[in-house]
């Protein structure tokens, strides 16, 4: 599609109806009123001389009164040899022409009779207006016979050009209308684009200032809008970067130091015993802080490694069962979690899905209480595993930021963690193509679920097995 073309859309079609229907029904109205406007004044006229003529054939007529039978034939006679067709009334209905000689109707008849001048069209193959009156001095009646067939064939055709024009009229309105709509819509299309465009993360994408009009006025703001927008999410991408560069710097600058501390500590350690006691406490909470920021410093490094994108993804078989099961056990955890399921054997990093269980089970120990599970389960194209407690639950609120970098949930869900445990488990799940989830309700604990793909074909078997 070219760049500058709009797709047809709704209210491209809407604003071309609205065209055609507003100069259709003007031309038809317009048409229609004419037609009827120009019918009814030559009807009208054509009755009007038919009855001027009437009344003169009438006087005529009166002359040959007493109508004898030779009168009657001399009357017939002289009519039709002038060109006029009538039918004469006295006892018989005689025709001067038997071609014209429709039947006078029983109205047109009461009013002949009346002594009135009367009319009526008859169409008795074709188009005939009959105009009627009582012969001065008889009680004899003569009918004057017009032919309109010419009349009625030419509104016929005046009917025909007046319908074929509404015709070509709406067909103009049609392709005048979806000419003007497509002009009209055309920047309408362009923005929408290149809002889509901006949306996509194309931030350099501007809308052509064209004129004065109201779409320029728009093309503009939009412009400035896009130009605010870029330079936002530039300054925002420099701050982040900035971050970034300042955590793993700060990790890097304090590994050596916190490595020396914790051999200091360590060896503190063993010599707790031989300490007073007024400085054993001491010693000993100095040996535990330097244990959390050895922690700190490990997740920063990991964090800094995994912004950078310098973590490698390597794919083996693990037994995902066996694994949870490891882990619970590596830690410490078996008294106080339940593992469950059996699993299956898929291909995945084992070191980094160790990682994301050891940070959800460990952050079930730290912050559940009651019943503490960790299930694995298998089933079609999904491995997923859930840990559980039964703690005080988490409110709505924190849900959404708990995957968040140093982001701690209310006093109840509290501890010693630096706040980086979720956020690097929720980064190795991205990783391994996983998703991690939270669900929780307070006053009845919280669940973690990570669910991941198993490639077509199920989960793989053990080597041995194959």
């Amino acid at each position: 599609m070219p760049a500058d073309a709009v797709a047809p859309g709704r209210l491209r079609y809407r604003l071309t109806v609205a065209f055609v229907l507003v100069a259709g029904v003007s031309a038809g109205v317009l048409a229609s009123g004419s037609y009827l406007l120009l019918r009814q004044a030559r009807l009208d006229g054509s009755v009007q001389r038919a009855a001027a003529d009437a009344r003169y054939q009438l006087v005529l007529a009166g002359q040959f009164v007493p109508l004898t039978d030779a009168r009657r034939v001399e009357l017939l006679a002289s009519f039709e040899g002038s060109g006029r067709h009538v039918l004469l009334v006295a006892g018989e209905t005689e025709a001067s022409n038997p071609a014209y000689a429709p039947t006078p109707g029983r109205t047109l008849r009461a009013a002949v009779a009346d002594g009135q001048l009367g009319y009526e069209r008859s169409r008795a193959g074709r188009h005939l207006l009959v105009v009627g009156g009582r012969i001065p001095g008889s009680t004899a009646e003569l009918y004057a016979v017009t032919d309109e067939t010419d009349l009625v064939d030419g509104l016929t055709q005046l009917r025909t050009a007046l319908a074929l024009g509404w015709v070509a009229v709406v067909a103009l309105a049609a392709g005048v209308g979806h000419t003007l709509a497509r002009r009209t819509l055309e920047p309408v299309g362009r923005a929408s684009r290149a809002a889509r465009a901006v949306a996509e993360g194309l931030l350099a994408t501007r809308l052509p200032v064209r004129g004065r009009d109201e779409f320029s006025d728009w093309a503009a703001a939009f412009n400035e809008m896009a130009q605010a927008l870029q330079t936002k999410i530039d300054d925002l991408s420099r701050a982040e970067a900035r971050e970034r560069r300042f955590t793993a710097d700060v990790a890097h600058e304090l590994r050596t130091p916190v490595t020396a501390l914790v051999a200091a500590a360590s060896l503190l350690g063993d010599e707790l015993d031989t300490l007073p006691p007024g400085a054993r406490r001491t010693a000993e909470l100095l040996v535990a802080d330097v244990t959390r920021l050895r922690a700190l410093v490990e997740e920063l490094i990991e964090i800094s490694r995994l912004d950078a994108g310098r973590e490698a993804v390597v794919l083996a078989p693990v037994d995902a069962g066996a694994l949870l099961r490891e882990v619970v056990a590596a830690h410490g955890w078996t008294g106080r979690v339940r593992v469950t399921g059996e699993g299956a054997t898929v291909r995945t990093d084992r070191r980094r899905l160790e990682r994301v269980l050891a940070n959800l089970v460990g952050n079930a120990v730290a912050h559940g209480a009651g019943e503490l599970r960790a299930d694995v389960t298998a089933a079609g194209a999904r491995l997923s595993y859930e840990v559980s407690d039964q703690g005080p639950g988490i409110t709505a609120a924190h849900l959404p930021h708990l995957f968040e970098r140093f982001y701690k949930a209310d006093p109840a869900r509290s501890g010693p963690g630096s706040g980086l445990g979720l956020a690097i488990a929720r980064e190795n799940a991205r990783l391994l193509g996983a998703q991690l989830t939270v669900s929780s309700t307070v006053g009845v604990g919280t669940t973690f679920r990570l669910v991941l793909p198993v490639p077509p074909g199920g989960p793989e078997a053990p080597d041995g097995d194959r």
